[in-house]
């Protein structure tokens, strides 16, 4: 989730009265941004290790990836649901499971020109090799919210971020960090699938 907005109200909300609705103030002051890489464990619906910074580029999304894996080291294997950003099959992506399958990196080819590393889709092949430690499962083009986390990332924003008043970026963050320990312990559950992909008067669709 890019491009959090840490924004203070310049003035308190006026409180609901009767006969009036609560009334917000529509100035604001902009305290910076934080990208988020939230992971969201579809067994027991809680939202483990997340990671938060400035960017949410290649080296942060791999970083992100290895503190989720060595949080849990007695996982054998780890099975991850993806869209399908060029961070989630990037080179340095495809080096590190190498490394945790003891591949040599000469064998992996160079990027842009031969071998697995030659394009993204010789890269996401390697990464959802069923045998490796890490498995990455990429939803369909255009079918990113097929990804439970998304609906995760859609109660943070109506439960949280559409109202919030953020005084600084570390406020953010803490709010942020203080909601997920919050759902985890009063909120969470698996999410259960409601649409099965028929239509009654047309069938499949």
């Amino acid at each position: 989730m890019t491009g959090v907005q840490a924004l203070e109200r310049k003035h308190a909300d006026l409180p609901m009265q009767p006969g009036h609705v609560l009334r917000r103030e529509f100035e604001y002051i902009r305290h910076g941004t934080l990208s988020w890489f939230i992971n969201f464990d579809v067994a027991t619906g809680q939202v483990i290790e997340p990671s938060w910074g400035p960017t949410r580029g290649e080296q942060d999304c791999l970083m992100h990836l290895k503190r989720l894996v060595e949080s849990t080291p007695d996982v054998k294997r780890w099975h991850l649901m993806m869209d399908n950003l060029d961070t989630h099959c990037s080179a340095s992506l495809v080096r590190w499971v190498a490394d945790l399958e003891s591949i040599e990196q000469e064998t992996l080819g160079k990027k842009g020109k031969s071998g697995i590393l030659r394009s993204m889709a010789s890269r996401a092949a390697f990464l959802h090799d069923p045998t490796h430690r890490v498995v990455v499962y990429y939803t369909p083009k255009h079918a990113s919210w097929m990804n439970q986390v998304e609906i995760w990332l859609s109660i943070l924003v109506r439960k949280l971020l559409k109202r919030g008043n953020f005084t600084s970026l570390d406020d953010l963050r803490n709010q942020i960090l203080a909601f997920i320990a919050y759902y985890n312990r009063t909120l969470a559950k698996p999410i259960k699938w409601t649409y099965t992909g028929l239509s009654p008067d047309r069938g499949a669709i």
